[in-house]
């Protein structure tokens, strides 16, 4: 049957088959023998308010707060928690409590509200949501300010309890408040498209013309954290006309004195200079650069990927296939820029064949393009109605004659192979 064990004229109900009394237990070691008896104990103390009264008698009679061993008193901490099923937070808390008030009884009552006491009324957010309003949502730092400014500078005795408010419960009330949200004052700040007015949004029209120029950069890759070299490489769409260089970075130190030889490289004048939104090339330094060669400069279009097709498939197919997807460090583009100058733009522009596209109908009224025309760059410049006209000022046939029937294409190609190796040799050797 159940046991009782009293401790004084508090009665603990020992779920067990046998009685136990405390009674006779009045020092920490008898205690701590008590313990080691059975620690499969279940004790029931029947109302929490005697529960909190044998407590206060148990500390009392084993003197706790007098206890000097820090093992003594855990003994005695670990028997209340036996009996009351205290956690060790609330019971530090209580202890805590009798030492300072030297009683301990339950801290409720019926007509005690759960939770914290509500510091700002129905009037205070009231006076909040006025001044959302008027001021039209700006930060809580600012708002802040203004409560305080209201009742202290303006002497407003109705911000007295607002102004003292802090910013993040100021948030909180915006977030999750009740009488604000349903005001009408919440104020949701939608992310904004950044305005950049360099470049214009738009396609580029050549109308057969050539000097309508399409850029991009391809990264050779980082190495853990540290980046590569990258290429720049600009496409005419109508000749496909091209010019790559590499650098170390793509800041304004190393791309503006590479972007002014490119520019200066082409045959014809330029008239549109056409990239991504990028900002490498989307900034002030490249557009003044533009705006002294009077060239047009355009961004490619929102949910218009073809805008910029034809120079990423030439990343892919020249670029790519010329350098690979490895990292090559920073360090070494001055060599790979020379080689670009020396071989591959005269490769490209006078040696290497491109197909041009041809637009047609099929018989489902589809739009499709069809390959039927493969020249290289320079002689598609040449076959242009009146090309001469489409020149730079100083530069002639002629002369572009001579770089392209120098050496044939073989010859050429053979050449650029011949260099290619010499260059990744010396790589490999300054990698290292």
């Amino acid at each position: 049957m159940d046991g009782v064990c009293g401790s004084g004229r508090h009665t603990v109900v020992v779920m067990k088959t046998i009685t136990m009394e405390d009674r006779d237990i009045g020092t920490v070691e008898q205690l701590k023998a008590f313990l080691k008896l059975d620690t499969e104990f279940q004790f029931v103390v029947e109302s929490k308010k005697k529960k909190y009264a044998w407590m206060e008698d148990c500390l009392r009679k084993f003197g706790y707060h007098s206890l000097k061993k820090k093992k003594e008193r855990t003994i005695v901490r670990r028997y209340i928690r036996k009996v009351t099923g205290f956690s060790k937070p609330q019971l530090t808390r209580l202890i805590g409590k009798h030492k300072a008030c030297g009683k301990l009884f339950p801290d409720y009552s019926k007509n005690k509200k759960l939770g914290f006491k509500r510091k700002y009324g129905a009037d205070d957010i009231a006076l909040l949501i006025a001044t959302d309003i008027a001021h039209e949502h700006l930060s809580g730092e600012a708002t802040k300010k203004i409560l305080e400014r209201t009742f202290r500078v303006f002497g407003d005795t109705k911000y007295k309890t607002i102004a003292g408010i802090s910013v993040s419960h100021l948030y909180t009330i915006r977030k999750h408040n009740r009488q604000y949200n349903s005001s009408g004052a919440k104020y949701l700040a939608h992310t904004r498209a950044t305005s950049v007015d360099i470049g214009v949004r738009a396609k580029p029209e050549p109308c057969g013309k050539p000097g309508y120029l399409r850029v991009d950069t391809v990264h050779s890759g980082d190495l853990g954290k540290v980046k590569g070299v990258y290429h720049i490489n600009i496409v005419d769409e109508v000749t496909q006309f091209e010019m790559i260089a590499t650098i170390e970075g793509i800041s304004e130190l190393f791309l503006f004195p590479v972007m002014k030889e490119l520019l200066s490289l082409f045959p014809f004048r330029i008239h549109e200079f056409h990239s991504d939104n990028g900002s490498e090339f989307i900034n002030k330094v490249v557009a003044q650069l533009l705006t002294k060669l009077y060239v047009r400069q355009t961004k490619s279009r929102a949910r218009h990927s073809n805008d910029n097709a034809l120079v990423e498939s030439k990343n892919g197919s020249i670029i790519r296939k010329l350098f690979g997807h490895n990292h090559i460090p920073t360090h070494l583009a001055p060599h790979i820029n020379d080689f670009d100058r020396l071989y591959v733009n005269r490769y490209l522009n006078y040696h290497r064949p491109c197909g041009f596209a041809e637009d047609y109908v099929d018989a489902r009224g589809k739009a499709k393009k069809r390959y039927r025309e493969w020249m290289t760059p320079y002689e598609k410049l040449r076959s242009l109605p009146q090309a001469e006209t489409h020149l730079r000022e100083g530069v002639t046939f002629e002369t572009l004659d001579d770089i392209a029937f120098a050496q044939s294409d073989n010859d050429c190609a053979q050449e650029l192979q011949t260099a290619k190796i010499e260059l990744f040799t010396k790589l490999r050797k300054l990698a290292h």
